[in-house]
């Protein structure tokens, strides 16, 4: 067996058009949207009566995906990660590498994101930040400023 890819994160939301917004305004594309249920679905994912709407957002570059998902049915749980601190286990943190942190941030506020600490500076190569999305998930901005040699 050969792992192919990452082929997509999953992420449960309340609000899927405002979700689709943040994420829109972020840089992803917006790739399809569709209702799924039935039996294939109940039995993927280990739940029943399952009803859910998803939007498969894709990144600029082509090479990664994210699905968005609001349930129906059935009801979300809330499993109390919605301001959950960074280091909560399970925690989901997404990071995303953007040209312009500050125009970034200000994009994402206009979408209902919140800043979580401050813009910082990690020595001259990466400027960085932690911002609350939706449903608290915490999305990570990064800006490279110099090279960087791993």
């Amino acid at each position: 067996m050969a792992l192919k890819r990452l082929d997509n994160v999953g992420l449960v939301v309340e609000d899927l058009p405002a979700a689709i917004a943040f994420f829109t305004a972020l840089g992803l594309k917006l790739e399809a949207e569709m209702t799924v249920e039935g039996p294939w679905v109940d039995s993927t994912i280990g739940l029943h009566n399952v009803r859910s709407d998803i939007a498969m957002m894709r990144t600029p570059d082509d090479h990664n995906r994210m699905e968005l998902a609001k349930f129906h049915r059935p009801a979300t749980v809330d499993a109390g990660l919605k301001n959950a601190p960074a280091n909560t286990l399970g925690l989901v943190r997404l990071m995303f590498a953007v040209d312009d942190i500050d125009d970034a941030v200000a994009r994402l506020r206009a979408h209902g994101g919140e800043l979580i600490g401050e813009v910082t500076r990690y020595e001259d190569l990466y400027r960085l930040c932690y911002m609350r999305g939706p449903a608290g998930l915490i999305v990570a901005l990064a800006q490279q400023l110099g090279e960087v040699s791993l």
